[in-house]
């Protein structure tokens, strides 16, 4: 039967406190118990003078206010307070009643302006939320998953302008120049003579955010944006995160994210993609004792060659050190060039009279070339690993941890754009994203262990019941449990 109400009742008087309206399976119930807040006075405390001056916000309320706004995928500090107005969760949270007076909104920036710019607050505020789960032994740090995401930039891509700037040595070239030298003295080369012009390149250097970079990838549309390298265990848990320019490669990201975060972790194993696999990392890291985890990469061919050899038919003879072709000719050493890579080349007399020359090379000389690089044995040490059922099942995880806490982060956390300028402030966006991610989880894995909470109680019930049920069912006569099928009972 159709109803309408006859009157409106929202202006009666009420007798109620604002726990009483706080549903009772709230996530934020379950953050402001399980999660200890108080390690933010310690943050703070020479930030703030302890003796004189007005007053200030509660720092842990300022910190949850700014909790709620990432929590709740709110996309700006002034449309959060209008929120917290109007939510009595929100309000609950904050510790305030229903008359209190809810901070300004510039309050946050103020302080942040203030106090909390170029400190490390928001990593130590990321690091003591991990720290409580360490703690309750939900952390594996054995394993790590590592994978960049691209954030958006709050920069308009057509305003631009192109600028050159010097090339960056790589982390790995001093290491790898000394390895070359040593080669090339040892085969009798002669030393390669020092560049004497610095390297440069030209990019388009966003004029809103400089601190950007100009990010494309497949079919997506060019955009300013920033990288930020992310490291999680096999349970999905954040353990290290650091931000960077969007045009940087994976491969040049990742030296700097793990000698300053993953290296002090001591991870037996890191699980990576395949923007990764380079002779350097896997160097790198097998030398701390460190297995990389990469994934099967389909070998390059010259498509202009119908039907050509692979290099993996190439046989290598690591005695001789030297290449066997197809057609069982040797491919022997002569140089070492500046990038690392030995080069192998054929005896051309040999190659002119080969039935398979036009699978093999289409060079004028006919002298077929091979590279490899001086590193190459410790990829192929990860190409063994990758082989073994183990090392498939673990590089098989990644999409289950660390791409899902992309996921997440960027569907419910406004974790695809951001709207602030400057790498400073996209490292506390990421910090608070990924702190939030760790205590939403800690909550929720606390709550489900903790013996005291109300399902549990629910639970034992029923199963109480149950049991008198099959009591009662054990006391009735024979011909009656006959009947039922309980005979044996």
């Amino acid at each position: 039967m159709l109803h309408k109400n006859s009157k409106s009742k929202t202006d009666q008087v009420q007798i109620i406190s604002v726990e009483e309206l706080v549903p009772k399976e709230h996530i934020l119930r379950k953050i402001n118990k399980y999660i200890d807040f108080d390690f933010i006075y310690d943050l703070v405390e020479d930030k703030y003078s302890l003796d004189n001056g007005r007053p200030s916000i509660d720092p842990v309320v300022l910190m949850k206010i700014i909790f709620i706004q990432y929590l709740f995928n709110i996309r700006s500090i002034r449309q959060t307070i209008k929120e917290i107005e109007v939510n009595i969760a929100y309000r609950w949270f904050l510790g305030y009643d229903f008359y209190d007076k809810i901070p300004h909104f510039t309050t946050f920036s103020q302080n942040y302006r203030r106090r909390f710019k170029d400190t490390d607050i928001f990593e130590n505020i990321f690091q003591n939320i991990l720290n409580q789960a360490l703690e309750q032994g939900f952390v594996d740090e054995k394993i790590q998953f590592v994978d960049p995401t691209h954030v958006k930039a709050h920069a308009n891509r057509h305003k631009n302008k192109k600028v050159t700037i010097e090339k960056k040595a790589r982390r790995y070239q001093a290491q790898l120049d000394k390895e070359i030298a040593q080669e090339r003295e040892e085969n009798g080369k002669k030393p390669l003579k020092e560049k004497e012009d610095k390297e440069t390149q030209t990019i388009a250097q966003s004029t809103t955010d400089p601190e950007s970079g100009l990010f494309h990838k497949g079919e997506h549309k060019e955009v300013f944006a920033y990288c930020v390298e992310t490291s999680c265990d096999k349970n999905g848990w954040i353990l290290a995160y650091k931000s960077f320019p969007g045009n940087l490669h994976d491969s040049t990201t990742f030296l700097p994210f793990y000698e300053e975060k993953l290296k002090k972790m001591k991870p037996q194993k890191i699980v990576m993609d395949a923007g990764y696999k380079i002779p350097a990392i896997a160097q790198t890291l097998i030398d701390d004792k460190i297995l990389p985890v990469f994934p099967y990469t389909r070998q390059k061919r010259n498509l202009q060659i119908e039907n050509p050899y692979y290099k993996r038919e190439y046989i290598y003879d690591e005695y001789y050190d030297c290449y066997i072709c197809p057609q069982g000719k040797l491919l022997n050493y002569k140089t070492t060039d500046r990038e690392g890579y030995r080069q192998y080349k054929s005896d051309i007399n040999e190659c002119k009279n080969c039935p398979n020359i036009d699978r093999c090379t289409h060079s004028k000389n006919k002298q077929k070339v091979i590279t490899r690089h001086i590193w190459q044995d410790y990829l192929d040490i990860t190409e063994e690993y990758r082989y073994t059922n183990q090392g498939k099942k673990e590089y098989a995880r990644r999409k289950e941890t660390i791409e899902r806490q992309f996921g997440s982060a960027k569907e419910y956390h406004s974790f695809r754009y951001t709207n602030m300028k400057g790498k400073a402030k996209m490292d506390m966006k990421a910090a608070l994203t990924f702190a939030c991610l760790n205590m939403k989880k800690l909550a929720l894995m606390m709550y489900r262990m903790d013996p005291n909470k109300e399902i549990f109680t629910r639970l034992f019930a029923k199963i109480h019941k149950k049991f008198e049920i099959l009591l009662n069912l054990i006391k009735i006569s024979k011909p009656r449990k006959k009947f039922l099928g309980l005979s044996s009972l």
